[in-house]
């Protein structure tokens, strides 16, 4: 924990030059500041340091690290364990760091760490670009693409960390560093996939793709008392899926509140609308469903089309593994347990890796899950704190009666903070040694530890 004096010496220092706001518990502005957008998460730091550009970000490393301060870095906030906060120490956020650029000739664009999906996908669909970002439009580039990045164009044009041509960071040592495949390559390597580990990413360009601005995409959900049938049929749909179309499945439930159980495919397809037409046709003859939106609609609204899902502020906790394979033994235990969930806003969901994304070799990134399957998530959420108890409880047992089916790889983003023992090293497999030289040249001291954090090789 951060001493009140050291906080005030940092205010002190960074007070002459810094352009963005520097808050501690009393200020206005900083309850607001210090939420992030899972409601469980409740910490209260020290000192949150909202930068505006990379040179407020630099005097907040070097102020920070030579006070001995502890530090969470957060861009959109949005990370399901919490990692964005800290309890009594400094937070340097970069949520006031929304610059983006987008080179229509290069086909690239540019924009600061503190973006969002939702803002980065409206400025490129202006020219009718797009790259692969996350399924919730409120979510941060930053966070997501150092992770991993999954999303709906995964499947033709890789996750959002394969898009990326360079990243600036800030390192420990309060160096600005631009990383890429020809400067600092190692260090490269790393940050995809590597999560916040290595710096701050205070921008990253990405290579972009001519998508839409209309796609073909939406939900189709069918009774829960159809569930198997649907699961099975969204088996069989991903078996033999063109790079162009991505089925997510999900149990979950009816958007308009009743807590009505339904089994549900969401869906994109990113080719020509009538290659989207001919491809969905399978998924809206099937059965009887009850709700059927897919249809023609612009990207930038397929990126907004769950977020009312998600709310900020909602309690989340969340569990989740790649699966070996989706048995029909994996299937129904998935609706036994959905059917025993507590809460109107939980669902199972199930993501489809294939394509693109499967394409890449193991070590060519940090990321290293580059097998054809499903990752698996436990979505327990809730708006009643008295239902905590039972919510978490429900994901917890939901993954562990699932613990049959599920491969050793784990999705970073979504490891959750009382894991038993380490859960990092399995999301990172073969390559995790190799994560933690790099960790000891670029970060001995692990002054960026608070994410999912590689430990230095000592």
């Amino acid at each position: 924990m951060s001493s009140v004096r050291s906080v005030d010496e940092v205010v002190g220092e960074l007070s002459g030059t810094f352009s963005g706001q520097l808050l501690r518990p009393a200020d206005a502005g900083y309850d607001e500041a210090r939420r992030v957008h899972n409601g469980l998460v409740d910490k209260r730091p020290a000192l949150i340091a909202r930068c505006r550009g990379v040179a407020d970000v630099v005097d907040a490393v070097n102020h920070t690290r030579k006070l001995g301060l502890e530090v969470a870095v957060r861009g959109g906030g949005h990370n399901v364990a919490g990692r964005a906060t800290i309890d009594g120490g400094l937070v340097i956020d970069l949520s006031p760091m929304k610059g983006i650029h987008v080179d229509p000739k290069g086909r690239t664009v540019r924009a600061q760490g503190g973006v969002t999906w939702g803002e980065l996908n409206r400025e490129t669909q202006l020219y009718g670009f797009a790259v692969t970002g996350g399924v919730v439009s409120s979510t941060g580039i930053a966070g997501l693409t150092l992770g991993g990045g999954l999303g709906w164009l995964m499947g033709k044009h890789g996750l959002a960390l394969d898009n990326l041509r360079s990243i600036e960071l800030v390192t420990a040592d309060g160096k600005v560093v631009r990383t890429s495949q020809h400067e600092e390559p190692d260090l490269f390597w790393a940050v995809r996939g590597g999560g916040g580990n290595f710096g701050v990413a205070t921008s990253l360009e990405y290579q972009l793709h001519a998508i839409g601005p209309t796609v073909t995409a939406g939900l189709i959900a069918h009774p829960f008392d159809r569930a198997r049938d649907l699961l099975r049929f969204f088996r069989d749909s991903t078996a033999s899926l063109p790079d162009e179309h991505t089925i997510f499945g999900t149990l979950t439930h009816a958007p308009d509140g009743s807590g009505t159980k339904m089994a549900a495919m969401a869906t994109c397809h990113c080719g020509s609308l009538e290659a989207g037409e001919k491809a969905m046709r399978p998924l809206k003859r099937f059965g009887s469903p009850v709700l059927d939106a897919i249809g023609p609609m612009p990207y930038c609204q397929l990126n907004g089309m769950l977020d009312s899902a998600y709310p900020r502020g909602a309690f989340n906790y969340w569990k989740s593994s790649f699966l070996a394979e989706l048995s029909d033994d994996a299937i129904d235990t998935m609706i036994a347990c959905f059917a025993r969930c507590p809460t109107s806003m939980g669902q199972l969901l199930l993501e489809h890796v294939h394509g693109a994304a499967a394409r890449i070799g193991i070590g060519d990134t940090a990321f290293p899950h580059r097998a054809v399957g499903y990752n698996f998530l436990v979505l327990s959420q809730w708006t009643d704190a008295t239902d905590t108890d039972a919510c978490t409880a429900w994901a917890r047992e939901t993954y562990a009666e699932m613990q049959p089916f599920v491969a050793p790889g784990r999705y970073v983003n979504y490891l959750d903070d009382d894991e038993a023992g380490d859960p990092v090293p399995a999301a990172y497999g073969a390559n995790y040694r190799r994560l933690q030289e790099l960790k000891m040249k670029y970060d001995p001291k692990n002054f960026f530890r608070m994410n999912q954090n590689i430990r230095p090789l000592a």
